[in-house]
């Protein structure tokens, strides 16, 4: 029997083969995962517990190896985003508008893990509605980032957001992986906050049919996890056409995992001039010398490219995003699910108001009607539609560029973890955060970040791959690269 502390230092694929090779049972490995889970509280990445599912899912695996049945992840209890809908346990996007909603389905994408083999170990923490960069708007308190500065202060620091609660249970070997979604970064950002990986495939790779939607066009589900590895063996379980999301992609899922290699001999990696942005700290810069060195080494050629509208990204992104907000949360108005609040008297219009006062949060509410606005009647031309136009303009910057080059190389973050609350009281600072990863996004591209090095106060910082469509096969390449020559092995110290 392996002893439940070294079982949890396991990643994904070390737990998968582990329990395929006999080195310990299923349930050794949902037992040792539901204590940690147990035993990091303090953290407040958890919504809700669900140590019977991992059990369950385990004690299946372990009489389906008994006969000689293995499923792809069995024996790996995962972390799931309170985002994806799940069958029979309570789903709130982290919003009091959706408090005690019990999903009577699962979705897509849960669906294919749980039928693979994985185990749930509960619902993950997150910005409300996915709107946030630090994990603050949740409704159910702040997720804290296992990492201190090493500055001799003991500030909290944000794991990053919205995927804030995936992080910072990965980072601090809660649970091997996890589940995140990204509309603007909210994979990418908190990765390289709390030094794992996470990939945002191409719009479309995997369904969003049983996600809570934030902006249709441009949420994608994605793993997160300590490894490139892990993450390609999470993200071929979530992938494929599904018939019931009208943007899922009709195409086969390749074995990245299996097809993985470092050697970027032939490829050419672009470096866009445009993501130098004003201030951006040394370290910054440094970091990203670095990453260029490190996938020469690993045999690429580095070639300068330009994507102009760059500079037009963020405030594009925070015009449609909001748009899609406005028209995706007019749902939740008090009278099928969820909260609603009817004061004594209220008429139909009246309760709507109360419950979506009561309900939502303040960035939420600060989204939808920025979203709203903007689609109202005399500015829905003056700003969503120019939005769109300068969308297709940074759709068209980056095919250009990938003209010339396989991939793109930038930082992911403009900076290390912040700490909680310094940044709250400014949404601009706040949504400066996404500067690097909005693009991509805006463009359905494939895009990771990997851990790949540490800022001067001892924290993690990221490197962001930038792919073709559908090309997630040489972003999780380059990502290994990056991975075996940075070396990061730091990890946070235990606090809580």
């Amino acid at each position: 029997m392996t002893a439940p502390n070294t079982l949890i230092e396991l990643g994904v694929t070390e737990l998968r083969d582990g329990f395929r090779a006999g080195d310990f049972t299923a349930r050794e490995g949902a037992e040792a995962f539901n204590a940690a889970v147990a035993g990091g509280k303090a953290l407040n990445a958890f919504i809700v517990e669900t140590p019977e599912h991992a059990l369950a899912a385990a004690d299946a695996a372990d009489a389906a190896r008994a006969a000689g049945d293995v499923k792809p992840l069995a024996g790996v209890p995962l972390g799931i985003k309170d985002l994806f809908c799940t069958k029979g346990v309570q789903t709130t996007a982290a919003s009091g508008i959706l408090g005690g909603f019990v999903p009577p389905y699962e979705s897509t994408v849960t669906a294919k893990l749980f039928a693979a083999g994985a185990g749930m170990l509960g619902k993950l923490n997150m910005d409300q509605f996915a709107m946030g960069s630090s994990n603050e708007t949740s409704a159910f308190g702040n997720v804290i980032s296992p990492w201190r500065r090493n500055d001799g202060g003991n500030a909290p620091l944000a794991p990053g957001g919205s995927s804030g609660g995936s992080s910072a249970a990965v980072a601090a070997r809660i649970v091997p992986g996890a589940t995140g979604t990204d509309t603007g970064g909210s994979i990418r950002q908190p990765a390289a906050f709390t030094g794992i990986a996470g990939i945002k495939p191409t719009y479309g790779r995997c369904s969003r049919w049983g996600i809570v939607a934030f902006a249709s066009s441009l949420d994608q589900a994605g793993p997160m996890a300590r490894t490139v590895k892990d993450c390609a063996a999470l993200l071929e379980v979530m992938s494929g056409f599904d018939p019931k999301d009208a943007t899922s992609l009709d195409l086969p899922v390749p074995n990245w995992e299996r097809l993985l290699s470092s050697d970027l001999k032939g490829k050419r990696i672009g470096i866009p001039k445009e993501y130098r942005v004003d201030n951006m700290p040394e370290e910054i810069e440094a970091l990203w010398q670095k990453g260029i060195a490190m996938v020469r080494d690993a045999g690429a050629e580095i070639v300068d490219v330009s994507l102009p509208h760059t500079r037009y990204a963020l405030p594009t992104y925070y015009i449609i995003a909001p748009a899609e907000a406005s028209s995706n949360l007019a749902r939740y108005d008090g009278v099928r699910y969820g909260l609603r609040d009817l004061p004594d008297g209220a008429n139909l219009q009246e309760m709507y108001a109360a419950t979506r006062a009561e309900g939502f949060g303040a960035e939420v509410k600060r989204r939808i009607l920025i979203g709203t606005y903007v689609l109202s009647a005399g500015f829905y031309d003056a700003y969503y539609t120019q939005a769109q136009k300068v969308r297709a303009l940074i759709v068209r910057d980056f095919e250009q560029a990938f003209e010339t080059c396989d991939l793109l190389l930038t930082p992911t973050a403009p900076s290390a973890a912040f700490g909680l609350g310094e940044k709250s009281d400014d949404p601009i600072a706040m949504y400066l955060n996404d500067v690097f990863t909005v693009p991509a996004s805006l463009a359905g591209l494939p895009a990771m970040s990997v851990p790949a090095g540490l800022d001067s106060k001892g924290l993690p910082l990221g490197l962001q791959i930038i792919g073709k469509a559908f090309d997630e096969q040489g972003v999780l390449d380059a990502g290994l690269a990056i991975e075996e020559r940075a070396g990061f092995t730091a990890r946070p110290g235990k606090w809580w």
